[in-house]
């Protein structure tokens, strides 16, 4: 079985769909309407959308004078579809067992659909959150995590960033941080290493243990 993975973490900067919330199918369901609203390929659109602001999406698939009535479609959408999203296995584990201290959320949604999908998975919500409205400029822009870093009062190099998409681990590795992968999306993105999902990680003392029988991608 091997050895549990010990990766040195001050902080854990968690994103939160397909992280803490497996929101792939509300995602499917929202954006899906959403390109039908518009004309466009479903399957083209969701591609591009995860781990990026919906304002980002929108803004490389419509036209600037729609954006705006764009994004207001999408957000509703996205909200319909929240209370349909399940937790990622291990996440209600590992976060009750975090002091509010040591961890926040760093998402690309907005603060009320990140809240709303905690709150249908049966999660805590964090003492610190960081939505896509409190940044410039969104995933892989390393901007959100590093406001996630100062919230804790931690440098970013001392956190893990947990990621589950090639566009927020390239945010995680541009903040200077440690990044653990989560699921099939985040293999070969660059993460430090990949698990199947949040079941039996641990933290203690400044110490995140991963086990063994959850990587997907051990790393060096």
């Amino acid at each position: 079985m091997g050895l549990n993975r010990q990766i040195p973490a001050r902080g854990l900067l968690f994103d939160n769909d397909g992280v803490l919330v497996d929101s792939d199918a509300a995602v499917t369901a929202s954006w899906s309407r959403w390109a039908a609203e518009h004309d466009l390929v479903p399957a083209e659109v969701l591609a591009v959308v995860h781990g990026r602001r919906s304002a980002d999406t929108v803004a490389a698939l419509v036209p600037e004078s729609r954006r705006a009535a764009a994004t207001a479609l999408i957000d509703r959408f996205e909200l319909e579809d929240a209370g349909t999203v399940p937790a990622v296995a291990g996440a209600a584990e590992l976060l009750a067992s975090l002091p509010p201290a040591v961890w926040a959320v760093v998402t690309s949604g907005t603060p009320e659909l990140a809240a709303a999908r905690l709150r249908a998975a049966g999660l805590p919500l964090p003492g610190a959150l960081v939505s896509g409205s409190d940044v410039r400029t969104g995933k892989p822009d390393p901007e959100g995590y590093l406001l996630g870093a100062r919230l804790l009062g931690v440098p970013p190099e001392e956190t893990v960033v947990v990621e589950d998409s090639p566009a927020g681990i390239a945010a995680g590795r541009a903040a200077g941080a440690r990044v653990l992968g989560v699921g099939q999306r985040a293999l070969g993105a660059g993460a430090d290493v990949v698990v199947t999902d949040l079941t039996g990680l641990s933290w203690a003392d400044g110490v995140l243990s991963v086990p063994a029988d959850r990587l997907l991608q051990p790393g060096g």
